[in-house]
């Protein structure tokens, strides 16, 4: 597994150089932007030339997540209590395609930026699954690929607290597609959370999607809500997620993606992160033995 980061620890902030600097020396390779206007504005060419300067300088890996809030959203509404409002697959056109838009709107940071792939929410926590929301999928996913491919990104679609990214709807969405080249980003944290007994969900997750899995989210919880923790700090059992890590290609990159804190800094946050890669470095190893 490739060791990577997301800004997301950072998200409170703006994102500049010298945060990426921190995420490099914590011993990241691949290094996942969050997509927020007031954190990486992707709208901003200026912004966006100055970070893709600095991957030019660094060999450092980037991928993309989309936005997930609607850009008028004032800095002082950003919270981790707010939930996500924008929506690939609203039940409302007009609502769908405000979000392809501004997806797409991250997207063309690729004509500058390095990235490799974009992970893509399909609904919001709950959401239930049918016929609507399949078709909304399809609409979603094929739009954006559209847009995505002549950039050289590739769709991540993203597990997630609904019915819609299950592990055997995601398949079933990729399957009637005929999406060949869609991937899945498999967030360790949101699959324990959908069966969190003896980590029955990863273990679930892991089975059916393996063959697909491009990239790792990973992040710990105590079975209950998604906090977004430092791996250890909740009940996921790590040597069971480092098991299943080692029958998947080293080259995929394993993102540890932490919720902010407002007393975080660069360097708080590259000591955790680097903590966190040497853990999974001796699980590995005592696998291995």
């Amino acid at each position: 597994m490739r060791p990577g980061l997301s800004t997301h620890v950072f998200l409170q902030q703006r994102l500049h150089p010298g945060l990426l600097d921190a995420l490099h020396r914590s011993g990241a390779k691949t290094i996942e932007i969050f997509a927020a206007r007031h954190h990486f504005d992707y709208t901003d060419r200026a912004a966006v030339r100055d970070i893709a300067a600095w991957f030019c300088a660094n060999e450092v890996a980037a991928t993309l997540h989309q936005p997930i809030y609607t850009s008028d959203r004032s800095d002082a509404q950003w919270s981790r209590h707010v939930a996500p409002n924008l929506n690939l697959i609203d039940p409302e056109k007009s609502r769908r395609i405000d979000a392809m838009d501004e997806v797409k709107r991250a997207l063309e940071s690729a004509e500058q930026l390095p990235i490799q792939s974009i992970a893509l929410h399909l609904g919001h926590k709950d959401d239930s699954w049918n016929v609507r929301a399949l078709e909304n999928s399809l609409t979603a996913i094929e739009h954006l690929k559209a847009f995505a491919h002549p950039l050289g990104v590739r769709i991540l679609l993203e597990n997630l607290q609904n019915e819609i990214t299950t592990p055997e709807h995601l398949l079933e969405i990729v399957r009637v597609g005929h999406f060949d080249n869609v991937g899945i980003c498999l967030d360790i944290g949101h699959a324990h959370l959908s069966a969190p007994e003896n980590n029955i969900g990863i273990d679930h997750a892991f089975e059916l999607l393996k063959p697909r899995i491009a990239e790792l989210h990973l992040h710990d919880n105590h079975g209950a809500k998604d906090d977004h923790l430092w791996p250890g700090a909740g009940s996921i059992d790590w040597t069971n997620i480092a098991r299943h890590i080692a029958t998947l290609p080293a080259k995929i990159p394993g993102i540890v993606e932490i919720s902010y804190e407002l007393n975080e800094t660069a360097d708080s946050a590259a000591a955790k992160a680097t903590a966190t890669f040497d853990q999974q470095l001796r699980l590995t190893e005592q696998l291995g033995a």
